[in-house]
C-alpha cells in the first residue's frame, strides 16, 4: 500500500517543491539588492499581463511539451533520454527538406508532411543508441549525450556546405516559402472575435503539442504496448518472464521518445524562425527532461510543466529587460526549480511520507480503541 495519497503524490509534492524554489530564489534576488515581490510581479505580468506575453510563453511551453513527453515515455520505460536535444536538431533538418524542397499547395498539408520528417528524422537518431543498449549494452545516457554533439557537428555541417544560400554568411537555410508559413494564435482567434497579439511567436504547432499529449495518455495507459512499456519500467525480469521483448520495449520506446523530440522542430523552426538556424533548440532538449520529471512522467503533468517553465522563459526575459538582475542569475532562478522539483524531490518527498504514516497510524489507534 502506497504511504501518500495519490493526489499528494501528484499534487502536494511538486507544489511544496516550487514553493522551496520560490523562497530560496526570493532570497537570491534580495542577496543582490533587489525587491524580490517586484521581480515576481514583474515576471507574472511580462509572461501573463498581455496577449503577447501569453504567446511567448505558450511558444516556450509548447517547444517543452514535445521535449517534456519525449522524455516522458522513456522515463516509463525506466530509460533515460538525454538526446532530446540532438533529435530535435534533427527534427529541424526533417522540416527544412520538407518545406524546402516539396511544392506544398496549403500550410495545413505542410505542417503534416514537416511532422512526419521531423518525428522520422527524430525518430532515426533515436533508434540508434536504443539499438546499441538492447544489442550492444552501450548505455543509454552515455550514447545519447554522444549523439547530441554529433547532432550538432552535423547540423552545422549541411548548413554551411549544403543548404546554405549562395552568398550568404549565415549559417542557416534560405525563408521557407509562404504556403508553409503555419497560423499564429493570432490568425487561429481573429475569426472568433477573440483578440490575440499579431507579433506573438504562438502557433497552430500548439494544438498539435496538446494532440500529442492526449496521443501519449491513451498509448499508455489504454493500450497493451502502453502496459507492455509500463511493466518493463517496473520490472525487466518479470517482464521478460510474461513474455516482453525487451528488445522490442527500448527500440519503440525510444523510437516514439525520439519522434516526439523530432516534432519539437514543427514550432521552433516552421513555425516561428520560417528557416532552419543554428541553435534552434535552444537547450529545450534539456529542458525536456526538467518538465518530465516535474510532470511526473504524465502526459497532463508533462503539459503543465511545461507552461510554467515557459512562464519562467518569458518572466525571466522580462527581468532581464526591465531590470538590473543579470541574465545569467534567471538562469539560476530557472535551475533552483528545476532542482526543487527534479533533483531534490526526495527531500519533500520523504517527510511527507513520514507525515501521511504518523496520521494513519494515529487513525488505526483511535479506530481500534472505539472499538475496544
Amino acid at each position: 500500500m502506497d504511504v501518500m495519497p495519490k493526489w499528494a503524490e501528484v499534487v502536494l509534492v511538486p507544489l511544496i517543491s516550487l514553493l522551496l524554489a520560490g523562497i530560496i530564489s526570493a532570497l537570491v534576488v534580495l542577496a543582490i539588492g533587489e525587491d524580490p515581490v517586484a521581480a515576481a510581479k514583474l515576471m507574472v505580468t511580462g509572461a501573463l499581463g498581455s496577449t503577447y506575453g501569453w504567446g511567448y510563453t505558450l511558444y516556450y511551453a509548447t517547444n517543452f511539451m514535445f521535449t517534456g513527453l519525449a522524455v516522458a515515455i522513456a522515463f516509463h520505460a525506466r530509460l533515460f533520454n538525454i538526446g532530446g536535444e540532438g533529435q530535435a536538431m534533427l527534427g529541424g533538418l526533417g522540416v527544412a527538406l520538407a518545406c524546402l524542397y516539396i511544392p506544398w499547395p496549403h500550410w495545413s498539408l505542410a505542417l503534416v508532411g514537416a511532422a512526419v520528417m521531423a518525428g522520422l528524422f527524430g525518430a532515426v537518431w533515436a533508434a540508434i543508441p536504443a539499438w546499441l543498449q538492447a544489442k550492444r549494452g552501450s548505455h543509454i545516457v552515455i550514447t545519447t549525450i554522444m549523439f547530441n554533439f554529433i547532432a550538432a557537428a552535423l547540423l552545422n555541417y549541411t548548413l554551411v556546405n549544403m543548404l546554405r544560400p549562395k552568398g550568404s554568411m549565415d549559417p542557416a537555410t534560405a525563408r521557407f516559402p509562404e504556403a508553409t508559413n503555419l497560423p499564429t494564435l493570432h490568425d487561429l482567434l481573429s475569426p472568433l472575435g477573440i483578440e490575440f497579439s499579431k507579433a506573438a511567436p504562438a502557433n497552430v504547432s500548439l494544438l498539435l503539442a496538446i494532440a500529442a499529449c492526449i496521443g501519449l495518455w491513451v498509448l499508455i495507459w489504454r493500450t497493451r504496448l502502453g502496459y507492455e512499456i509500463r511493466a518493463y519500467g517496473h520490472s525487466e525480469s518479470a517482464a521478460k518472464y510474461a513474455g516482453i521483448s525487451p528488445f522490442k520495449i527500448t527500440m519503440i520506446a525510444m523510437i516514439i521518445s525520439g519522434a516526439l523530440a523530432g516534432l519539437m522542430a514543427t514550432n521552433n523552426v516552421m513555425g516561428e524562425a520560417e528557416r532552419l538556424v543554428l541553435n534552434s533548440t535552444e537547450g529545450a532538449g534539456f529542458i525536456g527532461i526538467a518538465v518530465a520529471l516535474m510532470g511526473r512522467s504524465h502526459p497532463l503533468g508533462v503539459f503543465i510543466a511545461a507552461i510554467l517553465f515557459g512562464f519562467l522563459y518569458q518572466g525571466g526575459a522580462e527581468l532581464a529587460l526591465w531590470t538590473s538582475i543579470p541574465r545569467e542569475l534567471i538562469v539560476v532562478i530557472q535551475a533552483l526549480v528545476i532542482l526543487f522539483t527534479g533533483a531534490l524531490d526526495n527531500m519533500v518527498r520523504m517527510p511527507l511520507e513520514k507525515l501521511f504514516l504518523a496520521l494513519r497510524r494515529a487513525r488505526t489507534s483511535k479506530a481500534a480503541g472505539a472499538a475496544d
